[in-house]
């Protein structure tokens, strides 16, 4: 009896918040709808509770309230209209029950199945090398048609990352590596900074949680001050933009977390130092046509009081970021001598800035420029273009053009170009036209004659002479950064090998039907013996001479026609070592015990990733490699990203096993004052009143600044942590950063 009511209690608190939620959601669509939208908000509304209803998140709640969430973040963070509302909460039906595409269509309509089909993973039994890069590609196949798919999916991402602490520990790295590898980009790329901002500092929480507390402990301690200051900072400027004349308003921002991380990373210097800590955005409210002159007199205004710093001028407004951003930056030195970062923008600046594509749209051509969306939409269609293109090759590829950094370049009549910082004068052939890419033979940058591969700066102006004959070679691949250019690279050279292989191919009918075997046996006899993932990849290798067949032909019989191969047998020793799965058995010891999967390490061969030098108490898992068996890396290492967004399938969980004992090697970056030839003698003398052995020891001293490389033997995360703390505590010392390759 008791359970009973304890059910019918649970049911009632959740259609309590069921409820709740969906009223939030319409609160947020108020004005945005007609009878017609109304109807059909509350039918997909509707469809998903019964859909869902069986189902709970990993927290316990209704899984219902994902979607609904969802459906709120794409309307009051996004800027989307009821159509994304009606997606949003139908976005998981189709996956997670029973409800089919056809079931959606016919209560919809097409447009409405088109963006939730894009939003639908593949099936599980779908074969592909990595199902994350062909779900994220099946993902981006949609956005050339509808943006709101992706626009949806980021809405997603964001709400699983808001509530990914009650997923398991290994399931959190996977999803922040995904989210910072592909999701923080492309949100950065889409004009959604906001968005971007939190993905990474959601990603820092998961991968440095001891990082990311630290500097929001510090955020939180100096919140007080800084607010004082940015007041004081602000008082003598009201009455000067007052008379200006327009409406404006003046707002204090703290950097995110992440960023300043970042920048004490990159810049070697501590919390404390970070010279733009200080932000501040001075937002104006006047007709697009008078925005950049009255945002030049804000400016002129601001260092009438302020000294600027000219080298920390950032002028976006003339020339807008590659992702619609237009602001304009200075750094000015304020009160107190502390450094501070100004933004100037228009209201219509500030929400494209906030909302990004979604804002986009609403505000398209009225400041006079190219449409910089559809440039890069095209850009994504012309690598969608490639059908045969390797899911894990596409998404790298369309990874380049989700640059952060342009560099702004001229054709010989003056047009210009962006592309993104590095790209090549091959680059910009193939930015042109893809013929033009595909014939290049020379090309001058100023005038001057260059190497295909020369880096481009801001300012070039380029020309390309051109060749019938010419065609891309393998070695163009090393010369190109941008995803358009290598895609386009692969699709020539496949081309080609598709060509040529027709010889082989041909070769091959001739030999076959000479020795009177069945050609499609005997190919795929050919293609198991040389282990080629296809059959074209044979006919290249015959064309090519790349296979001697006279002597391959001697290693088979003819029998009824078809090809078989001799066996012979194995001598003892060249017996293959057991494998558990695709999992190399162990064949060593004396390595740190380990829990990999679950399971006792000893039963795998394994070693330490050399990329992060993993040391007993570090957050790890485990990767199989495709030839160098299993590595160990650290969650926050380098390459972590890259290997989990991509093959995730290929990951094992990993921890220590309590009372492991071993030594790990370690190493740091210690940067600081050089006051004279004692500095060697004071850090090592630390290290040493620690009982910490010396591996290796370099330092290097310039005017006054020293930076050493310090390798270290450590029993474990503590001792380490020790020897920074430790270190930071001499006087002359300004950082010490654990050395990430």
């Amino acid at each position: 009896m008791t359970e009973t009511v304890d059910i019918q209690k649970r049911e009632e608190e959740d259609k309590r918040l069921i409820i709740a939620a969906y009223r939030n959601l319409l609160r947020t669509l108020d004005g945005k709808m007609d009878d017609s939208d109304k109807k059909n908000i509350r039918k997909a509304y509707e469809l998903a509770v019964d859909a869902h209803k069986k189902q709970r998140r990993k927290s316990g709640e209704p899984y219902v309230l994902h979607p609904i969430e969802v459906a709120r973040i794409t309307v009051d963070e996004v800027g989307l209209g009821p159509t994304a509302v009606i997606c949003a909460l139908l976005h998981d039906v189709v996956e997670d029950t029973e409800v089919t595409l056809d079931d959606i269509r016919e209560k919809f309509g097409d447009k409405v199945a088109l963006i939730v089909d894009g939003l639908t993973k593949l099936d599980a039994s779908y074969n592909a090398d990595s199902p994350q890069a062909e779900n994220f590609k099946k993902v981006l196949t949609t956005l050339v048609e509808d943006v709101r798919v992706v626009l949806i999916k980021m809405s997603d991402r964001l709400h699983n990352m808001r509530t990914l602490g009650s997923m398991p520990r290994h399931k959190q790295l996977k999803i922040a590596a995904e989210t910072s590898y592909i999701y923080a980009p492309l949100a950065h790329r889409l004009g959604l900074y906001s968005f971007k901002t939190e993905f990474q500092d959601l990603c820092m929480k998961i991968t440095e949680p001891d990082t990311y507390y630290s500097v929001s402990k510090k955020l939180q301690e100096t919140k007080k001050s800084r607010e004082q200051y940015i007041e004081e900072f602000i008082a003598p400027l009201r009455s000067e933009l007052d008379e200006i004349g327009v409406p404006y308003r003046i707002l204090g921002r703290p950097k995110s977390i992440y960023s300043i991380w970042n920048k004490i990373k990159t810049k070697k210097v501590p919390f404390e130092e970070i010279y733009d800590l200080f932000a501040v955005r001075i937002i104006i409210d006047v007709p697009p046509k008078k925005e950049k002159s009255f945002c030049w007199m804000v400016y002129s205004t601001i260092t009438d009081i302020y000294r600027p710093i000219p080298e920390r001028l950032k002028d976006w407004v003339t020339t807008p970021k590659a992702n619609g951003y237009e602001s304009l930056h200075t750094t000015i030195i304020g009160p107190k001598g502390r450094y501070v970062e100004v933004q100037i923008r228009s209201e219509r600046m500030d929400e494209i800035s906030e909302k990004g594509f979604a804002a986009h749209w609403k505000y398209k051509g009225v400041n006079g420029q190219p449409d910089v969306f559809d440039t890069w939409l095209d850009s994504v269609r012309d690598i969608l273009e490639n059908g045969n293109e390797n899911a894990t090759e596409f998404i790298n590829d369309f990874k380049t053009n989700l640059f952060s950094e342009e560099v702004y370049v001229y054709t010989p009549n003056g047009d210009m170009k962006v592309l993104p910082k590095g790209a090549t004068a091959l680059d910009f052939a193939f930015s042109i036209h893809t013929d033009i890419g595909y014939h290049a033979t020379a090309i001058k940058v100023n005038k001057k004659l260059v190497p295909m591969g020369h880096t481009l700066e801001n300012g070039d102006q380029i020309s390309v002479t051109t060749n019938r004959s010419q065609k891309p070679s393998e070695s163009w691949l090393k010369m190109v950064v941008t995803g358009k250019a290598r895609s386009k690279i692969r699709s020539a050279m496949k081309e080609e090998r598709r060509r040529q292989g027709s010889f082989g191919k041909e070769l091959l009918q001739r030999k076959f039907n000479n020795m009177k075997v069945d050609f499609d046996s005997a190919v795929e006899a050919l293609v198991k013996f040389f282990n080629y993932p296809n059959h074209a990849d044979l006919y290249f290798a015959v064309a090519m001479e790349e296979i001697n067949l006279i002597s391959t032909l001697k290693k088979f019989k003819v029998e009824t026609g078809k090809l078989v191969q001799i066996v012979e047998e194995k001598k003892e020793e060249e017996r293959k070592v057991p494998v558990k799965g695709s999992r190399v058995l162990k064949r060593f010891s004396g390595t740190p015990k380990l829990l990999i999967g679950g399971e006792s390490s000893e039963q795998y061969e394994y070693s330490f990733a050399t990329c992060c030098k993993p040391v007993l108490g570090d957050d790890i898992f485990a990767y199989i490699t495709a030839t160098a068996g299993m590595k160990i890396h650290r969650a926050n290492c380098a390459n972590a990203e890259h290997l989990m967004a991509n093959y995730g399938y290929r990951i094992l969980k990993a921890e220590w096993v309590s009372g492991a004992n071993s030594e790990f090697t370690a190493e740091l970056i210690i940067t600081g004052v050089d006051d004279g030839p004692g500095v060697i003698q004071k850090l090592t003398r630390q290290i040493n009143d620690l009982d910490i052995n010396i591996r290796s020891f370099n330092i290097s001293g310039n005017e006054g600044y020293f930076e050493a490389k310090v390798g270290l033997f450590v029993t474990n995360t503590d001792q380490l942590t020790l020897a920074v703390k430790s270190l930071q505590n001499l006087d002359n010392v300004s950082t010490v950063i654990r050395e990430e390759v």
